[in-house]
C-alpha cells in the first residue's frame, strides 16, 4: 500500500461524513496517473503554489494602491490568510483541510493589476465581460505551463470558480472558503485602514464592535468560532443570524468608508486609464505580445482582445507600469 492510499483510507475513517474525500474526487479532464505520496488535492495545491501566476500576487494590488510602507496587505498576503482560516475551519469541522487549502490558494490567481479597479478597467473591454474568478479558473485551465494548464481536480476548479458572494459551491470546503475570503478581507482591511489612517477602530460603529469585537484578533475569534460551533455536525457551512448580520452590515460600512474612500481611492482612475491605454496599444500592436498569446490568436484562433485581456490581467502593478512607460513615456523623460 502506498502512502497516498494510506492517508486516504485514513481521510475515510477520521473525516466527517460530510467531508469531500481524496478518493472521491470527481477527478481531472486529463487523465494522469496518481501519486505515490500525495492525495489529489494535496497535490492540486502544491501545483499551485508552485505555479507564476501564484507568485505574481505578491505584487498585485489588496485595497491600496502602491501604499508607502512594507505592512500593507498585498494579493499574496490576503490568499495567505484566506487559506489559514478555511484551514482552521476545516480542521475543526473534520473537513478535508488539503481542499479547502487548494481552493483558498487559487481563489485569487486571476485578479488583476491595480486590485478591483484593474477588473472594471478590463470588464469594460473584455468580451463577454471580466471576473477575477473566472479568470482564476482560464488561468488554471488554460494559461499556466505554457498553454497547458494545471489539470486540477473539478472541485478545486469548482470552488475557485464559485468563492464570489453571487455563487456557491458545491463542496463544504469550497463554502468554507468562500466565507473565509470575506472574514480575511473585511478584518485586514480595517487593520490596513487604520495603519494608513483612514479609519480607526472608534469609527467602526459601537452595534458591530459589541457583537464582533474590539480589535481584528477578537472579531476573527468570534467569526470563525461561530461558524464551528453552527457548522458542527452538518451538511451545511452556515452562521448565526445575528453574527452574520453584524459581518454584512460591517462589510456595508467597509464600502462606505474604506473601499471608495478618496483618499484610499485617490489613484484608481489613473489606474484604470493606464490599463485601458495598455489595451489600445495592444489590439495596434500584436507583435508586441509575447509568443505564447501570440499562438493562441494565430493558431487557436482566440479572439484577440480577449487574449490581450488574459496578458494584462497577469501583470503584477509594477510590471503594468513599466509597459506603459515603455510605450507612452519617451525616455529622456523618465531622468
Amino acid at each position: 500500500m502506498t502512502i497516498r492510499e494510506t492517508t486516504e483510507m485514513w481521510e475515510m475513517e477520521y473525516l466527517s461524513e460530510f467531508a469531500s474525500f481524496s478518493k472521491n474526487s470527481k477527478g481531472r479532464d486529463r487523465f494522469e496517473e496518481q501519486c505515490d505520496i500525495r492525495p489529489v488535492y494535496q497535490r492540486d495545491r502544491d501545483r499551485i503554489i508552485h505555479s507564476k501566476s501564484f507568485r505574481r500576487l505578491k505584487h498585485k494590488t489588496q485595497v491600496f494602491l502602491t501604499p508607502q510602507g512594507d505592512h500593507y496587505r498585498t494579493r499574496l498576503t490576503h490568499t495567505l490568510e484566506v487559506s489559514q482560516n478555511a484551514r482552521t475551519i476545516a480542521k475543526a469541522l473534520r473537513l478535508n483541510e488539503d481542499l479547502a487549502e487548494a481552493i483558498a490558494l487559487g481563489h485569487d490567481l486571476g485578479h488583476t493589476p491595480f486590485g478591483h479597479a484593474g477588473e472594471r478597467a478590463l470588464n469594460d473591454v473584455c468580451i463577454g465581460g471580466f471576473r477575477h474568478n473566472e479568470q482564476s479558473l482560464r488561468i488554471i485551465e488554460r494559461l499556466e505551463k505554457q498553454g497547458q494548464g494545471l489539470n486540477l481536480t473539478w472541485e478545486v476548479r469548482d470552488g475557485i470558480l464559485n468563492h464570489p458572494t453571487s455563487n456557491m459551491p458545491s463542496t463544504l470546503e469550497g463554502k468554507i472558503v468562500r466565507l473565509s475570503d470575506k472574514i480575511a478581507y473585511i478584518n485586514h482591511d480595517i487593520d490596513d485602514a487604520i495603519r494608513g489612517k483612514i479609519l480607526s477602530e472608534e469609527e467602526i460603529p459601537k452595534e458591530y464592535r459589541l457583537i464582533l469585537g474590539n480589535s481584528t484578533r477578537e472579531r476573527l475569534n468570534t467569526l470563525i468560532h461561530d461558524i464551528i460551533s453552527n457548522s458542527s455536525g452538518k451538511n451545511e457551512i452556515v452562521m448565526s443570524y445575528h453574527i452574520e448580520k453584524a459581518m454584512k452590515d460591517l462589510r456595508k460600512f467597509m464600502f462606505e468608508h474604506v473601499y471608495i474612500n478618496p483618499v484610499a481611492k485617490s489613484d484608481e482612475n489613473k489606474a484604470i486609464q493606464l490599463l485601458l491605454d495598455l489595451f489600445d496599444y495592444y489590439v495596434k500592436h500584436l507583435e508586441k505580445l509575447p509568443e505564447q498569446y501570440l499562438d493562441m490568436i494565430e493558431k487557436e484562433e482566440e479572439r484577440p482582445e480577449r487574449v490581450i485581456c488574459d496578458y494584462i490581467a497577469g501583470m503584477t502593478d509594477q510590471y503594468a507600469i513599466a509597459k506603459f512607460k515603455e510605450f507612452f513615456i519617451p525616455n529622456s523623460w523618465k531622468y
